[in-house]
């Protein structure tokens, strides 16, 4: 938790939100018992990816089933504080990319996000919040891709500016920007 705790730390705000989220996620882990597994029904942390071809011309969406929107890849760290390799991990898990990879080690993004109640598995799961760490990957956009059928419905390569377009989900249209724009520095 000391090496998840120093990168957070070590993560410049670029953005009012980030600055907000970055204060709150830094107090939740002190304040909160495990914050890294779903125990903690209150917050607990997630790991994301913006994975982009080589070119950086475009992005990987999945079609994510609880969400029922184009959405990134990621999931729950469940007691793993590597959140780069949850990041790597959930990648791999929900598009079976091989060769997907980190373009820095480095976190790209912070945003604290609320998750509605629903259904999974067959059980309820209360409304929450997810402190979500994100990074930036990188993967062949001609490598096959694969559903994860539990998870999501579809798996493609969108142009980078159509990512927005594609969410049905308003909160992440923000969030989507900024990736792209975070992309375009680093260009």
């Amino acid at each position: 938790m000391e090496k998840l705790k120093a990168m957070i730390e070590k993560y410049s705000p670029v953005c009012e939100q980030e600055e907000a989220d970055k204060e709150l996620m830094l107090s939740y882990i002190e304040n909160f018992e495990d914050t890294l597994t779903r125990e903690n029904k209150t917050c607990h942390f997630t790991a994301s990816s913006w994975i982009v071809n080589k070119e950086r011309t475009k992005v990987l969406m999945i079609y994510h089933n609880i969400y029922d929107s184009w959405a990134w890849t990621g999931g729950h760290c469940d007691g793993d504080p590597d959140v780069l390799h949850v990041a790597l991990k959930e990648a791999e898990e929900e598009t079976s990319l091989k060769s997907v990879k980190p373009v820095s080690n480095d976190l790209i993004s912070l945003e604290i996000l609320t998750v509605d109640g629903h259904v999974k598995r067959e059980k309820y799961v209360s409304s929450h919040v997810h402190l979500n760490c994100t990074f930036l990957l990188e993967a062949d956009e001609n490598e096959k891709l694969h559903i994860k059928a539990d998870e999501n419905s579809g798996v493609k390569w969108v142009d980078i500016n159509d990512a927005l377009k594609l969410t049905s989900e308003a909160k992440m249209v923000e969030i989507y920007k900024k990736l792209n724009n975070r992309v375009f520095d680093l260009k």
